[in-house]
């Protein structure tokens, strides 16, 4: 099994690969968007990997950290998810948005992946509802109103990723007095100016 990689960066392939060489060995690594964003070629990279047997390839998964490692490993144990589909999810969905979908069971979150559809969002939230509250404190992880499911489901019409609008939620001041919807839809946008 090959758990870890440390290379040269030696191309990239967007949206989801790379090559890292390994000593004289290049290696064809598929990834989620966020470990490509800023990625130079030529420069060293470290890498948490997955690697799956198939009859006819061996394919290598690579994720910037343990938990995005962890995450992939237990999305593959929903039923219908595979290692593409997997990867599109830890792609559009930040790991603390993934768990906090799972824990506040909002399947609409994971139908605003590209390939996820309704029945798969809630496969994956059942599944791993018992899979991640073991590992989850539900105080640590802040439920989100309706408002603000309402401003996320905004922003991404707009266009913008689900971890983009979600992060711009959580740039709202606490203390701001906007509680319509319309009022934390113009403070989110703001975050983007």
């Amino acid at each position: 099994m090959i758990s870890t990689l440390r290379g040269t960066l030696l191309s990239l392939h967007p949206p989801d690969a790379c090559v890292v060489e390994v000593a004289g060995v290049g290696f064809k690594v598929w990834v989620p968007s966020a470990v490509l964003d800023g990625a130079q070629a030529g420069h060293a990279v470290f890498l948490h990997t997955h690697l799956i047997v198939r009859e006819d390839a061996l394919t290598l998964f690579g994720f910037g950290s343990e938990e995005q490692r962890a995450l992939f490993e237990l999305l593959l144990t929903v039923q219908g998810v595979g290692p593409r589909l997997a990867l599109a999810v830890l792609s559009a969905l930040s790991p603390d948005v993934l768990r906090r979908a799972v824990a506040n069971e909002q399947p609409d979150v994971f139908t605003r992946v590209r390939g996820v559809g309704k029945k798969t969002a809630e496969k994956i939230v059942f599944t791993l509802k018992d899979k991640l509250g073991a590992a989850l404190s539900l105080a640590g992880v802040a439920a989100a109103s309706d408002v603000d499911t309402e401003v996320i489901a905004a922003l991404t019409t707009l266009g913008y990723s689900v971890v983009e609008a979600q992060a711009a939620v959580q740039a709202i001041p606490k203390d701001a007095s906007a509680q319509t919807v319309e009022d934390r839809i113009r403070l989110a946008l703001a975050y983007f100016a």
